[in-house]
């Protein structure tokens, strides 16, 4: 926590004297170039202007100043801005910054005029620096805070996204995933029920023609019953004859005497 704070306050102070020479350098009038200063919107203008009307020494001074007002903004940004396209923050507050100064140049200070071209050099010099030094420093010091467990101001969380409800598309889908296994599993039951119907007809024909094969009990046991009887009666009859045959002949002999 005290080293966080330490390195804040360093690079607070650092940013704070470059502002003071910044607004020095750039919003200190020039008289004698108020005739010769005039404002340009056209990117790339001032550049040929360098190439062609100054020397070699002369142009490499003014391009190469406006380059060196932008790296700071590189190496001392990366300590305040999101972790989360760091890179892309730090050029745009640089942009945004250097056009201020640049329209306060163009409205309230003699001899100084709004160049678009002088916006465009500062933001590459804060790209130059950024990727040089600053990309480097910024992130031993966010490496070193959230291992100490203390994150650095500018860690964001990025938020959860909200569910989205699915499409029609993926509801057709998953609804034509779901009823392949209902209806392959209905298919299926069809399938034994109508086997195991089949089974019972074959068994239920099977046992009817059993049953028309065998004698009927009931009639058997008539027809033996019947045969038993006329042996029974043929049996008693043949009894019967001989008794009155013995009676007979004992009679007769009676009489014959």
């Amino acid at each position: 926590m005290l080293v966080r704070g330490a390195v804040l306050t360093v690079v607070l102070l650092g940013l704070v004297a470059f502002s003071v020479l910044l607004a020095k350098v750039t919003l200190t009038p020039s008289p004698a170039s108020e005739d010769l200063v005039t404002a340009n919107l056209r990117p790339g203008r001032s550049l040929r202007q360098y190439a062609e009307d100054y020397t070699f020494l002369a142009a490499c001074k003014q391009a190469g100043g406006n380059l060196l007002l932008g790296v700071p903004f590189g190496l001392l940004l990366p300590f305040f801005v999101p972790r989360r396209l760091r890179m892309i923050r730090t050029t745009l507050l640089t942009a945004v910054a250097m056009a201020v100064v640049e329209l306060i140049q163009g409205a309230l200070v003699e001899g100084r005029a709004f160049d678009v071209d002088d916006v465009i050099l500062n933001t590459a010099g804060a790209l130059l620096g950024y990727f040089v030094l600053g990309r480097r420093i910024s992130h031993r010091y966010y490496t070193y805070t959230d291992a100490s467990g203390s994150p650095g101001p500018s860690a964001e969380k990025p938020e959860a996204e909200p569910k989205r409800a699915p499409g029609p598309a993926a509801r057709t889908k998953a609804a034509r995933t779901k009823a392949a296994p209902t209806k392959a599993a209905a298919t299926k039951a069809a399938a034994t029920k109508a086997a195991a119907t089949k089974a019972a007809a074959t068994k239920a024909a099977r046992t009817k023609a059993g049953q028309r094969d065998r004698p009927k009990p009931a009639a058997s046991a008539q027809k033996r019953g019947a045969r038993t009887g006329r042996t029974d009666g043929a049996a008693s009859g043949g009894r019967r004859a001989t008794g009155s045959g013995a009676v007979r002949s004992l009679l007769d002999r009676l009489r014959g005497r």
